[in-house]
């Protein structure tokens, strides 16, 4: 026998099924197995693997921008939508209440989705869903406190009826589709805080939401990361993590350091009347608050409508200790020693309408500031914030408040991870890929080299955009198409009726002015019957600048004159050269541009 029958011999002899009948077959499937390759098989046939199915991800908001978090993730053909926020207008948004997600990209695959899951209860990640379920019909899923928040919401917008909410509880799990959802407890500003591990047939993917590692936390217990780090174990597709202190080194101090701060400024303000700004939401920061009045003997009061909202439900569901006729109405106030009282407000961001600014313009009808008050600002302003806090607070110093604002004493501490939280959060879930979320362009791009620093590669960590798909499996992470995504403004009953064009017009409005060009033109032949008037707003003084407004009376009456002579009576061409030739005129003589609005009508 040959030396390589010997060696084909040799490979046959281990497998039994190679022997007697069929044994042919099976020493053929032997041979083509991989060497070296373990398997099931005894006889070494390796099956090709199963090709796992890809999950897609949308950004829909949340990405390059604070707040209006939204995100949809899909596989096979269920989709998940996580968390449905708003954000606040920018100063160049004239007359706009709210920016909230475009939407359209879920209704189009509405009869996909199975769920919306709630990370928690802040704004900036529900206060998008009563405009979203006003469209579409989906079930909620929620923690108690975020779910009796949403609750609230809904029932403003006339949505409580018509709508599914479904409570869970951190370290449970809920089935949606085809995907597995798991609820893990962190630690954030607002109690009833939740990350998920989203277990889908293509992988599972973690979503962080908003978290830090608070190991002394005001309420609640700390963030279960033995979950995460079992998830880890067991093998993790992509991570999802917030990215909003990615900047700031070392850890976020825990809540109980604003006790310490608290104590010593009611100490210093005993003949004080004290005000406290602070987020409504930020239900752990007023219990502080409310310890401290019961420990100096001072009433509470509450003003501002989403203040008295949350503290409302916190207090209904057991997430605020109340001590007994310590809270009273705020036209109480007046009725007690300005010593004896703590008011809590609304305004820590400077917003133009919060009771703290209107406090600071003497626009509030109940409460009027000055230098019997001592005013605590707990709270950091968000970016892009800053100038309009930093005018409440010298509105204030003007009345003779003596003001304690951003770190000044340690009145305020972030609910968001820095940058040690986040690298622990990286070592504990292991993740294969990595796309960082939540914040502007210059968080996502310091999480990114975060990730990088702790050894991923680079090809493994994508920084996406709203409006962006990324598909994910075991083999790549790419960018694979666009979803309609991008802002719609809320103004007053309006929801999308005002874009850009409406915001540019609101604009030029605001900074020089209108010129209304009014006349009345005969029927028949488009002659002037009367006319033309000149009304103007916002442009010049009107006694001052006779001379120019006749200026413009005599262009348009030649204009009106002319097109009458030349039998043009389309509106759309005559105004045009209305519009066109004042428009030169008024800049050559004042280097302005008014807009012109010409209102013809035929008699």
């Amino acid at each position: 026998m040959s030396a390589k029958n010997q060696k084909m011999n040799y490979r046959l002899k281990p497998s039994l099924s190679t022997r007697g009948k069929g044994g042919q077959q099976g020493a053929k499937r032997a041979v083509k197995g991989r060497p070296g390759k373990k398997n099931a098989y005894s006889n070494g046939y390796v099956p090709k693997p199963v090709k796992k199915p890809p999950v897609r991800v949308s950004f829909l908001g949340g990405l390059n921008e604070i707040g209006k978090n939204i995100t949809v993730i899909e596989c096979e053909n269920d989709m998940l939508i996580v968390d449905c926020g708003m954000a606040f207008p920018d100063g160049d948004m004239l007359g706009v209440d709210l920016v909230i997600p475009d939407f359209s990209y879920i209704e189009q695959n509405v009869d996909k989705v199975r769920g919306i899951v709630l990370t928690h209860g802040h704004e900036d990640h529900i206060g998008g869903l009563p405009f979203l379920l006003s469209k579409v019909n989906v079930p909620l899923y929620g923690t108690p406190l975020t779910l009796g928040l949403v609750e609230n919401k809904l029932r403003e917008h006339s949505l409580i009826n018509k709508v599914k909410l479904n409570t869970v509880n951190a370290g449970s799990s809920i089935k949606l589709g085809c995907m597995e959802i798991k609820f893990i407890h962190v630690n954030h500003s607002i109690p009833d805080s939740v990350a998920f591990a989203i277990k889908t047939p293509g992988g599972t993917i973690v979503h962080t939401g908003d978290f830090k590692i608070d190991c002394t936390p005001i309420s609640g217990d700390t963030i279960d990361l033995s979950s995460f780090a079992r998830v880890g174990d067991e093998g993790v597709l992509a991570l999802l993590a917030e990215s909003t202190n990615a900047e700031r080194a070392g850890y976020t101090p825990t809540e109980r350091m604003v006790s310490e701060s608290l104590d010593n400024l009611f100490k210093k303000a005993e003949q004080y009347r004290i005000i406290i700004a602070t987020f409504a939401s930020n239900v752990n920061r007023v219990q502080q608050i409310i310890n401290c009045a019961e420990k100096y003997g001072r009433k509470v009061a509450f003003s501002g409508r989403s203040m008295v909202n949350y503290m409302d439900v916190a207090g209904k569901l057991g997430y605020l200790n109340m001590p007994k006729n310590i809270l009273i109405d705020i036209d109480m106030l007046n009725k007690y020693p300005p010593e004896q009282v703590v008011l809590i407000t609304t305004g820590s961001q400077g917003e133009p309408m919060s009771a703290l600014s209107r406090m600071a313009y003497s626009d509030h009808r109940k409460v009027m500031v000055g230098e019997g008050d001592f005013i605590i600002i707990s709270a950091n302003p968000i970016p892009g914030n800053e100038k309009t806090v930093g005018n409440v607070v010298d509105e204030l110093l003007k009345r003779g408040c003596k003001v304690i604002y951003e770190s000044m004493y340690d009145v305020h501490v972030s609910g968001h991870a820095c940058q040690e939280e986040l690298k622990l959060m990286h070592r504990l879930v292991r993740p294969k890929y990595f796309i960082p979320v939540h914040g502007e362009q210059k968080h996502l791009r310091k999480h990114a080299e975060l990730a990088e620093f702790l050894g991923m590669s680079k090809k493994n960590i994508l920084i996406a955009d709203i409006g962006k798909t990324v598909e994910i499996c075991d083999d790549y992470m790419k960018e694979v198409g666009t979803v309609p995504a991008g802002k719609v403004f809320v103004d007053g009953l309006g929801v999308g009726d005002v874009g850009s064009i409406v915001l540019r017009d609101r604009k030029h409005l605001g900074q020089d002015g209108l010129i209304i060009i009014v006349a009345s033109l005969d029927v028949y032949d488009g002659h002037v019957i009367s006319g033309p008037d000149i009304v103007s707003r916002g442009f010049v003084y009107v006694r001052e600048s006779e001379t120019l407004l006749d200026e413009v009376r005599k262009l348009a009456l030649s204009i009106l004159e002319d097109c009458a002579e030349k039998n043009i009576h389309e509106w759309g061409v005559i105004k045009n050269r209305l519009r066109e030739e004042v428009a030169k005129l008024i800049s050559q003589r004042t280097r302005r541009s008014p807009m012109i609005l010409p209102i013809l009508q035929e008699v």
